[in-house]
Parts: C-alpha cells; structure tokens; sequence
C-alpha cells in the first residue's frame, strides 16, 4: 500500500504476515528478495527508530535499480520478538520451538523512491511512529513486539 502525505511525499508499507515460522515458511528479509527483482543493495545499517512506545530494532537498507533509488527501513517479528538479522531470526525460532511452540511472523517494511537517502529515512521514522501510535496496543504489540 502507498501513502501519500499533504506534500506528495510517497512512502511504501508492505506487511507479510505468516502463521507458521520454521524453516520452509518464515518470513523473508529484503535483503534476499531485492536483489532477486534485479536491484543492487548498496548499503544495509542496523538502527533503532524511536518512537513514543520505545525503541525498535531495526534495518536500513538502500536498494538501486536503475535510476530508482530505494530506502528501505524494515524489521521482522518472530512471535513476540523483533528480528532483524538471519540470525536473531533463527535464534527466536529454536527459542519458541525449544518451549513447543511454533510462532506466526510478519515482515513490516516501509521504503520510499528517493535520490537523498537520509531525508527518506526521516520521513520513514516518522511514518512508523504515526503508524505505531494509530494501532490499539493489542495490534501494536504483535507489529513493533512486545519488548517496547
């Protein structure tokens, strides 16, 4: 989906949710899927995006094709916690396998098309935090984790 603010600016939210995270079905990071639609990640940062509940964890990717420059900011939620490496991904599936339990997952992630990078990370904050604040805290906990 496509948000478009009073000045034109566009941002991208896309959220792929999953019931089932083990291995044949857990979420895909960006990352992986970019690069197979022919883009180029030219830089990927972790980060923490503040917001009035806390602290999310967090990726920064920028991703080319062409002449179309994309930032991402993205972030991926195992059952309760939030991921945002292979790794912290994995380890929060065997945590919640270890006590039985098969956890869903989502994927959020937010990008825009824009030439500066910093500037669309700003707007990106600031959407997530407007996003963040919309939800009922139900909703929330299940989208930004239940750690803010």
């Amino acid at each position: 989906r496509t948000y478009v603010n009073p000045t034109g600016q566009r941002i991208m939210l896309s959220v792929a949710y999953g019931g089932d995270q083990s291995d044949a079905t857990r979420a895909h990071r960006p990352e992986v899927c970019y690069p197979a639609q022919g883009f180029q990640v030219m830089s990927s940062t972790l980060g923490r995006l503040q917001i009035a509940q806390g602290s999310i964890p967090v990726r920064r990717l920028v991703a080319r094709q062409g002449g179309r420059n994309e930032p991402i900011t993205y972030w991926i939620a195992v059952g309760d916690k939030i991921t945002v490496t292979g790794t912290e991904q994995k380890l929060a599936q065997l945590a919640y396998s270890m006590k039985g339990v098969v956890p869903d997952g989502m994927l959020v992630r937010v990008s825009s098309i824009d030439a500066n990078d910093q500037q669309a990370f700003g707007l990106q904050e600031a959407f997530i935090a407007q996003m963040s604040a919309a939800l009922a805290p139900v909703s929330r906990s299940q989208v930004i984790g239940a750690g803010i």
